[in-house]
Formats: structure tokens, sequence, C-alpha cells
């Protein structure tokens, strides 16, 4: 038998102050991506593309969004919480934030949503990516989607529906 790859245990703090780690996603199936709230560039289209998910499963508890910050000290809960009010962030949807290398290595070495596989990167290296990762009830990911694509994020909602039948 085979073993997959798993996304380890973590500790992070959500917009509402509250502790999220794999106990909160257990039998559940989420959508992971990393963004920070001050973001110019990228991040406001990955947020309105994130809500289209927000939106198909609002209704289902069973299906989660977990929003990483790559600039912990800077988005504070407070600022996390600001960012979820603007951006009619929904209670399945968790926005945290915690240790900045807790954060990267879940990015870099858990989700792999860097495509460069070249040269490691370090702490100083900044992690941005449009990547959204789908994890089953496993822990196991199913699917890395363009988060800036419409028809990548439509897959995605796809992908889920027929992951909640499995």
């Amino acid at each position: 038998m085979a073993s997959f790859h798993k996304i380890p245990d973590f500790s992070l703090t959500n917009q509402n102050g509250e502790i999220v780690s794999q106990k909160t996603f257990e039998n559940k199936i989420y959508v992971t991506d990393f963004f920070f709230t001050t973001c110019p560039g990228i991040c406001p289209m990955m947020t309105k593309n994130m809500h289209l998910i927000q939106e198909a499963f609002k209704d289902d508890d069973k299906v989660l969004i977990l929003s990483h910050s790559v600039t912990p000290t800077k988005d504070s809960v407070p600022q996390l919480k600001t960012y979820a009010i603007e951006n009619e962030v929904g209670k399945n949807w968790h926005l945290v934030t915690g240790d900045k290398k807790e954060i990267y290595d879940l990015g870099r070495l858990s989700y792999f949503v860097e495509e460069d596989l070249g040269e490691p990167k370090g702490l100083d290296d900044f992690l941005h990516t449009e990547n959204f990762v789908l994890i089953d009830k496993n822990k196991h990911i199913r699917g890395i989607y363009n988060g800036l694509n419409k028809a990548s994020v439509a897959q995605l909602i796809t992908d889920i529906k027929a992951l909640q039948k499995e």
C-alpha cells in the first residue's frame, strides 16, 4: 500500500482569535491558499474566486476554506477580522496568522504551492502563489488549481462535489 503525502498538524489563529489545527478539519474537505491583507496584486482576485467556492458550499459545514497570511506579523487577528468583514468571509472560511516559519513550511513543504522547484527558498524569500489546493478528508492533496482562473475554480468546485461522494 503506497503511503500518500499527508498534511501535518499545525496550530494557527483565525480572524476570531480561535486556534485552528488539523482538528478543525477532521473529516472535512478543505481548500487552502496563501494571501496577505495588504496585497495589491493577485490577492483581491483570489479572494473573489474563493468567494465562489464559499457560495457554492455555504450550507455545508463539511467543506471549509483555509487562507494563510504570508505576512503574519502585519496580519494580526484584528487585521484579519477587518479583512473578513470587508470581504464577506463566512463562518466556514478561516483566515489564519501565526508563526511565519510554520506558515511558510506548510506552503512549501506540505501544500507544495510554489511551482519553482529549483533553488531552495528561505524565510526571506516571499511566499506568493495564486494556487488553491484541495485537501480531502484523509488530509491528502487531491488537486492544485489556479486561483486567478475562473475555469480552474469551476473545476475545483466540481472536484469538491465528486469528493463529497467518496
